[in-house]
C-alpha cells in the first residue's frame, strides 16, 4: 500500500475505531490496515493508537495527525473533482426560475442557448419566493438580497429605475419638475402579485426618501403592460431602466424627475450550495453576469 493509501487506512481506522471495519469499508483485510498503520508509525516514530484487549483509541499525537490527514485527503478529493468537472462538457436539463420581468431579459437567455446547445432549459417565470432546493431548481435569478444560508449567490447585474411618460402625455398634462407635482398626474403602478401591494417609487430629495400621494390610473402585476400603457399616453410609470431603455432611445417614452430617482436595484443568481458547482450551472451564471446588462 502506498503512502496515500496508508493515510486513508489511518483515517478510516481512526473514525471507525476498528481495523476490521476500516478494512471492510476500504475493501481490504484487517491485517492490511494494521500493517499500513504500523508502517506509518514506524516512519513517524510515534504511536498513533493506544491498543488493548478492549479496543483502540487515538493518542494525542494521533489525534493531531488525523486532523492533518483529513485536510490532505479533502484537498486531494477537491482537486480531482474540480478537474473532472472542468473536463465535463456542460449539458443536460437546467431548471431556472426568473422573475416575471425576466421576459425582458430573454436576449441574454437566447444567446446562452446559442452558446450551449447541449443544455436544455426549463424556465419558470414567477414573482413568488421559490424554495430553490425543495422545488429542484438549479438556478434562481431574483432582485434584492438572498437570506438562505443553503444557497450560493452572485451579483449578475445592477439597474436603476426611471420615471417615464410619453411625449404626448407630457404635452397634454405638463411635465413634472418636482416630486410633489406627481400628485396632479395619472400614475401607472406595479403591483406585487404575491402581496397585492404597490411597489414604492424610489423618489428621494437630498438623499431622503419621499412618498408623494400617487393617483392610480392603472396597475399591473407585470412590467410589460405598464410600458405599453405609458407609451400609449395613459400616464406616468416608474420602471426598471432596462425595461424602458429601447422606448427612451426611440422617443416613445421620455424620462422625468431623473435627479430625484434614488436606490439602485440588483439582480442575483442563487443556486444550491455545493463544494463542486455543476458545469451547466457555472456556465449559465457566468454567461448571465457577462451578458444580462451588457448595454450598461
Amino acid at each position: 500500500m502506498d503512502k496515500l493509501g496508508a493515510l486513508r487506512a489511518f483515517v478510516q481506522a481512526a473514525e471507525t475505531r476498528s481495523f476490521v471495519e476500516a478494512g471492510r469499508q476500504l475493501g481490504l483485510s484487517a491485517s492490511a490496515i494494521g500493517k499500513a498503520i504500523a508502517r506509518l508509525e514506524e516512519g513517524l516514530a510515534i504511536r498513533l493508537f493506544h491498543r488493548n484487549t478492549r479496543g483502540m483509541a487515538l493518542t494525542e499525537e494521533g489525534a493531531a495527525y488525523l486532523d492533518r490527514c483529513r485536510k490532505i485527503l479533502s484537498d486531494l478529493d477537491d482537486a480531482e473533482a474540480g478537474l473532472r468537472a472542468g473536463a465535463t462538457s456542460p449539458s443536460g436539463m437546467l431548471r431556472v426560475s426568473l422573475p416575471i420581468v425576466g421576459m425582458l431579459l430573454m436576449p441574454a437567455i437566447s444567446s446562452f442557448m446559442t452558446a450551449y446547445p447541449d443544455i436544455r432549459l426549463d424556465i419558470d417565470f414567477t414573482e413568488r419566493l421559490v424554495d430553490v432546493i425543495e422545488e429542484g431548481f438549479d438556478v434562481v435569478i431574483r432582485t434584492g438580497e438572498g437570506g438562505d444560508s443553503r444557497l450560493m449567490s452572485r451579483r449578475i447585474g445592477g439597474f436603476r429605475h426611471a420615471i417615464v411618460a410619453s411625449p404626448a402625455y407630457l404635452a397634454r398634462r405638463g411635465t413634472p419638475v418636482l416630486p410633489a407635482d406627481l400628485t396632479a398626474h395619472a400614475c401607472l403602478l406595479h403591483r406585487y402579485p404575491n402581496t397585492g401591494k404597490f411597489e414604492r417609487w424610489p423618489i428621494e430629495i437630498d438623499g431622503m426618501a419621499v412618498d408623494p400621494p400617487l393617483a392610480v390610473r392603472a396597475s399591473a402585476s407585470t412590467i410589460e403592460p405598464l410600458v405599453d400603457m405609458a407609451e400609449a399616453g395613459f400616464g406616468i410609470a416608474c420602471l426598471p431602466d432596462f425595461a424602458v431603455s429601447r422606448a427612451v432611445e426611440t422617443g416613445t417614452l421620455t424620462t422625468v424627475l431623473d435627479r430625484y430617482v434614488g436606490t439602485r436595484g440588483v439582480f442575483k443568481a442563487l443556486w444550491p450550495s455545493s463544494r463542486h458547482v455543476a458545469p451547466k450551472v457555472r456556465v449559465f451564471v457566468d454567461h448571465m453576469a457577462d451578458n444580462l446588462f451588457r448595454q450598461g
